[in-house]
């Protein structure tokens, strides 16, 4: 039992003998302007600390505690970003060795500007994929088309990827500057228009598209590549077309890695606790299917498609191709906000984890100069990877030092011994992508969670992974964000309300649509018969109308409107609790003037 006393206050008591408000002088424009502008020595420090983090822990990074887990985990981190990068290259539509340089310079420049101390930046699925239809779309096939023998058509693969590699690295310009400005203008809060059930039903989405996309690479079988709505069906329709030219190798090669991949992930994830790093299968199958496939040719004997040519070292850099920044505008902007969205939701979790905090706006800069700087050196779109952040964090990473370290060992690959992954079969990367997709298509286990706690939530879900899936990842983005906000403009506008009955003798009060009549205790006498506080129909059928609706059902005392839920009283809300103030202390109001200024 709680007995609560106090005296009633009210606002005026309130303003006059317990709080005293601030006497606040207004400041012009001008002035505002220049205090903000205004600086000083702990006003810059504060700016130059918040523009490059690495200066607020390097200096006192405790190397005995944490040197040792962080070159663990950079390690193990390298070594899975190493195919990785490869395989995401392709999902680019660019050649393999850009996946490489993607795989180094941001996640070096990460080391300095991001704020999280576990995600893994660098290639990911979703945001290859989407760079990919960007590239198809502004440099297809038919562009490249030459004449060939028998008067036929080839396509020059050489003018093609070089010009997709163009279209690539102003996508990635322009992502850069995007998310650079969104952070510098504090847009960090953009992340929440994307809410959980939305990315989660289009990584689902883009899974599939990833899938569907690697079938022709895991069969050896040569179709067009497909952007747009209804490109997954057309996929599919152009493999099943083309089956009957299944390279038998590639497929048995393709399987065989598979089905390996699948062990060490799921031996991975069962031994988790006992193994001290995860074992790593991605680059095992790498390695070995690279020297099968150098020893027995299989390029030229079996026909087996390979990566092909890798440059060592690495590219000078280039000036990106400003020309096509409109075409690539609305693409940009959908890939800016997507690889924020997925960077920022595995920051805040590991962040949430490990105890300290994650600065949205400084991790838009972060990326946003990721990506805008390293463009200049040929690489495409990063964000965060869910697989390889969760081997950072298990693997004992402490601090960014570990992203560094997986850097390092990236660019010793690409600089010494890049041309050893020539021979390369591409059915070794499908395989890679796909096994990867895993953890994507186990969401969709939240269908029958999301059906017990939310509905409105499920549709989020289903209509973000349906329009994906039919209209492609941009459309589907847009569709799927305007239904959301269509969620909210419902539960705004048709919220839940509840008639309230009293449990006899508590104070407790329940919905009466929801519970039966509930009997505790003696019940006291009273003038009327009441059920769950609705007084029961034993009125005459003498009695007006209005003597019925206009009756007290209870003695009313007091009312207690209970506001938690509500953001803001504009005028026209006022007015509605003035009335219905108004209506309690004169209730003999005919039934029709009440009506009428109630409504």
């Amino acid at each position: 039992m709680y007995h609560v006393e106090r005296p009633v206050f009210n606002e005026g008591y309130i303003d006059s003998e317990l709080l005293h408000r601030k006497k606040r002088t207004s400041k012009s424009l001008q002035r505002r302007i220049a205090e903000h502008l205004r600086c000083s020595s702990e006003k810059a420090k504060s700016v130059v600390f918040g523009f490059l983090p690495i200066l607020t822990w390097l200096p006192s990074y405790p190397l005995k505690q944490y040197l040792f887990g962080d070159i663990v985990s950079g390690i193990s981190t390298g070594v899975m970003q190493l195919p990785q990068g490869l395989a995401y290259a392709m999902l680019a539509a660019v050649p393999p060795v850009f996946g490489l340089y993607s795989s180094f310079y941001p996640v070096l420049l990460y080391t300095f500007f991001g704020t999280s101390k576990h995600i893994s930046i660098g290639t990911f699925a979703v945001i290859s994929l989407m760079i990919g239809g960007v590239a198809v779309r502004e440099a297809p096939d038919s562009m490249f088309a030459v004449n060939g023998t028998n008067a036929s058509q080839v396509v020059d693969f050489e003018a093609r990827d070089a010009r997709r590699v163009e279209v690539v690295v102003a996508l990635t310009t322009l992502v850069g500057i995007i998310q650079l400005v969104l952070g510098l203008l504090r847009f960090g809060f953009l992340a929440i228009y994307l809410t959980e059930p939305l990315v989660r039903g289009f990584t689902t989405a883009a899974a599939v598209h990833v899938s569907v996309s690697q079938i022709k690479y895991l069969l050896g079988v040569h179709t067009a590549r497909f952007n747009g709505p209804l490109s997954v069906v057309y996929s599919l329709d152009a493999v099943f077309r083309n089956i009957a030219s299944t390279n038998v190798v590639t497929l048995i090669i393709g399987l065989v890695c598979t089905v390996f991949l699948y062990f060490i992930k799921d031996l991975n994830e069962r031994f988790k606790k006992k193994l001290p790093i995860p074992i790593p299968g991605e680059i095992i199958v790498v390695i070995v299917s690279t020297g099968i496939s150098y020893g027995m040719v299989m390029s030229e004997n079996y026909g087996v498609e390979v990566v092909g040519k890798i440059p060592t070292g690495l590219l000078p850099p280039k000036i990106p191709d400003f020309s096509v920044f409109p075409n690539l505008f609305p693409d940009a902007f959908a890939i800016s906000v997507v690889g924020f969205s997925i960077a920022i939701s595995l920051a805040k979790t590991f962040a949430l984890k490990h105890g300290y905090s994650v600065d949205g706006n400084q991790e838009l800069i972060a990326l946003g100069l990721c990506n805008f700087m390293s463009s200049f050196f040929h690489t495409f779109v990063v964000t965060a990877s869910m697989s390889r952040s969760l081997v950072q964090e298990s693997t004992g990473g402490h601090t960014e030092i570990a992203g560094l370290l997986a850097s390092i060992l990236v660019l010793l690959v690409v600089v010494a011994i890049g041309f050893v992954f020539q021979p390369l079969p591409t059915t070794v990367l499908a395989a890679i992508i796909m096994v990867n997709l895993l953890g994507m298509f186990k969401q969709l286990k939240d269908i029958p969670a999301l059906w017990r706690t939310s509905k409105i939530e499920l549709a989020i879900w289903l209509v973000s992974f349906f329009a994906s899936v039919l209209l492609g990842l941009d459309y589907g983005l847009v569709v799927a964000m305007g239904f959301a906000i269509l969620t909210v403009i419902y539960r705004t506008q048709c919220p839940k309300n509840a008639l309230l009955g009293q449990i006899p003798d508590t104070g407790l009060y329940f919905d009466v649509d929801e519970y039966e009549e509930v009997v505790a205790g003696p019940k006291k006498q009273m003038d009327h018969v009441y059920n769950n506080g609705q007084m029961n129909e034993n009125h005459t059928e003498s009695d007006s109308e209005d003597d019925f609706f206009l009756q007290r059902l209870t003695p009313i005392h007091t009312i207690i409107l209970d506001f938690t839920p509500v953001n803001f009283i504009d005028s026209v809300g006022a007015k509605c609790i003035k009335s219905v103030s108004q209506q309690l202390l004169f209730p003999k109001k005919t039934l029709e003037d009440r009506l009428v200024r109630s409504g």
